[in-house]
């Protein structure tokens, strides 16, 4: 056997156990879910092929994926954005502690460690309208009358509709620990010869952050960028937790999906919606259905940005 036969074979033996897992866990089951979305199937029962029924019902006939569908967008517009500009915000502040950095970018850390379900229901409590330290706060007689005149009045957080969504974006500002890290490491690593060079050509502090350093950690704000996008299309254990916390009903099993979205679907996600069909109403055809469209859009999505901007192609960004 020559040396290149062996070395191909090598190459194989270490390949094929990626392989095989690649085709267990990610090329069987999308193949099995885009079968189940052209079928009727309950779990009880073999599928049934029922051609593009439920593709028309999901573009059609179905009364609440609009609104789960615009959620969604709501959050990918508002949680991705707030949760960078707030980690860039703090990594920039952090940068310039001359004293107990560490401690700073401890506490500011930390809240990234706590589970997402316990952070959600410590959060429900602390802007609950009715008993949360924060609500008794904003009702204080001077407070309240200032923030009344601004057309901030006893907002119920959680627990109102027209407040529900804004609730949920204090909560991913207050866990931004994850991207601050990582933009807190760019930012450090931006040569200081840059800084100094612009200064001399009379850059202010304004354009040498713009053409300093942005350019730098462009590659790092486009990756939590994409990671945020994916992580928001399937924004599903925050909004469950809360709305089950928050209406005082905290179902099991199956019936955990007939609570989400309270109050009045303002927080039900696709990701939630999904569930629903799946496992509430067991209509698992149509719940493929709509994995199949998500798994579509998000890889558009991906598809354009990665193609827009070049900082993860080596050749380019060189």
């Amino acid at each position: 056997m020559s040396l290149a036969i062996r070395r191909r074979l090598a190459a194989w033996g270490f390949l094929t156990p990626m392989l095989l897992g690649i085709i267990i866990f990610f090329i069987f089951p999308l193949v099995m879910t885009v079968y189940y979305s052209f079928t009727s199937y309950n779990m009880l029962s073999p599928p049934k092929w029922n051609n593009f029924a439920n593709w028309k019902h999901l573009f059609g006939n179905d009364q609440v994926i609009g609104k789960a569908t615009l959620n969604t967008l709501w959050f990918v517009a508002v949680l991705v954005p707030v949760r960078i500009v707030g980690a860039l915000f703090v990594s920039w502040m952090l940068t310039k502690a001359r004293r107990a950095g560490g401690v700073f970018r401890t506490i500011y850390y930390l809240p990234a460690l706590i589970p997402p379900v316990a952070s959600t229901v410590a959060f429900v409590f602390v802007l609950n309208p009715g008993s949360g330290p924060i609500a008794s706060i904003l009702g204080w007689g001077p407070i309240k009358t200032v923030l009344s005149w601004v057309g901030f009045d006893n907002p119920g957080f959680f627990a109102d509709s027209s407040w529900a969504k804004p609730a949920h974006a204090f909560l991913a500002l207050w866990v931004l620990g994850d991207i601050m890290v990582i933009i807190l490491a760019s930012l450090l690593n931006v040569p200081t010869e840059q800084y100094e060079a612009a200064e001399i050509d009379g850059a202010g502090a304004a354009r040498r952050f713009w053409y300093v350093t942005i350019p730098n950690i462009r590659p790092v704000l486009l990756f939590a960028t994409i990671t945020g996008i994916i992580a928001v299309l399937q924004y599903f254990t925050q909004p469950s937790v809360a709305s089950a916390t928050a209406s005082g009903n905290m179902p099991h099993g199956a019936g955990a999906g007939k609570i989400m979205g309270w109050p009045e679907n303002s927080t039900l996600t696709y990701g939630q919606l999904l569930y629903q069909n799946g496992f509430s109403y067991h209509n698992l055809g149509y719940a493929s259905t709509m994995a199949v469209m998500l798994f579509l859009v998000a890889g558009v999505v991906m598809f354009f940005l990665l193609r827009r901007f070049s900082d993860f192609n080596p050749e380019v960004a060189s």
